[in-house]
């Protein structure tokens, strides 16, 4: 089969397209999958960049999400049955496989049906962002209805889904976006208020909307610097998830607001074989699934390239202005 390879740790030169054997069932609850899109996510260029998480040599393939057609199953597979079109965060870290080829094989349990909705791109692009919005916003951040949520970087990928998630649950969302163009696709997406990145920062408009209070919930998808001034948006006794490491930080106002801080990483349930909270995440794409098919949550690709262009896929989401998701085409042709 056609795949790309991690040959190396460093730049985006370091991925090869190569011919290698296909994957082979291995356990009797496992299933291959003729993979049609793979998803391109930032986690995949910082493995790319620093390494894999385990002490396995390379090459690797990367890629967490992907989605396509199940072609052969072992024998107590019960869920799913052949030509069935599927979704889901799977390898793609160093361990297992990932979805940059044109085969996977994986246990049944983390897979669920795609909305039929959705093209193959569309959900190949989904499952990462989808687990990671989840996650902050509803099990860590236990936003409810009539809430007020921030969420930064409101038109990149983790962001524009969670705005629609949020919206659906009935809070209220403010999107802190970097161009007009950004605020009007936040704004399609249900945000009811966008904020576009200035010097200054945007603590004192989140305040000016929401009268002086701040969030109730701020939820970081950028880094450090967002982190910081994160923190005196957010309300007192407020929430605030971040998705990255904010570094060493002066915590003193944090603690005066009385905030909760948390992290949110979705990978942590494959880093650390925790096969419950892998459960959970199968039980959020299915959710997410009969959301998408009801019209209530979409996913906004980019840009699509073919497999053999995964380099520049790479390339392309490393400048950090994507909008929505890249992904790749996976087919006969790549």
């Amino acid at each position: 089969m056609k795949a790309i390879l991690m040959t190396a740790t460093g730049s985006a030169t370091t991925l090869s397209y190569q011919d290698i054997a296909e994957p082979k069932i291995n356990t009797t609850t496992q299933v291959k999958v003729k993979l049609l899109a793979a998803g391109i996510n930032p986690v995949d260029t910082k493995v790319r960049r620093h390494g894999v998480f385990y002490p396995i040599p390379l090459p690797t393939i990367l890629g967490c999400d992907g989605a396509g057609v199940i072609v052969e199953t072992g024998t107590d597979v019960k869920g799913f049955k052949l030509g069935d079109l599927v979704w889901f965060c799977n390898g793609g870290l160093g361990r297992e496989q990932g979805n940059y080829a044109e085969y996977t094989v994986l246990d049944e349990r983390w897979l669920s049906f795609s909305p039929s909705n959705f093209s193959p791109i569309e959900a190949a692009a989904a499952p990462l962002v989808l687990i990671t919005a989840w996650g902050a916003l509803f099990s860590k951040g236990q936003l409810q209805a009539g809430q007020t949520v921030l969420i930064t970087a409101g038109a990149g990928g983790v962001g524009h889904v969670a705005i629609q998630l949020a919206k659906i649950k009935g809070a209220r969302v403010i999107a802190t976006v970097s161009s007009e163009k950004k605020a009007e696709f936040a704004k399609s997406l249900g945000a009811d208020e966008t904020i576009i990145y200035h010097p200054d920062g945007f603590a004192e408009q989140v305040k000016h909307l929401t009268a002086g209070k701040g969030a109730d919930l701020t939820i970081d998808t950028v880094g450090p610097e967002v982190f910081k001034e994160s923190i005196a948006a957010t309300a007192h006794f407020g929430r605030l998830i971040t998705l990255l490491d904010p570094g060493k930080i002066d915590l003193t106002e944090a603690r005066l607001r009385n905030l909760l801080i948390g992290f949110e990483l979705m990978l942590t349930p494959m880093l650390r074989d925790l096969e419950e909270a892998r459960n959970e995440h199968t039980a959020i794409l299915n959710q997410c699934k009969q959301w998408a098919e009801q019209g209530l949550l979409t996913v906004y690709v980019s840009q699509t390239l073919p497999l053999k262009e995964a380099n520049i896929a790479h390339e392309l989401i490393e400048t950090g202005h994507t909008i929505g998701k890249i992904v790749l085409s996976i087919n006969e042709s790549n």
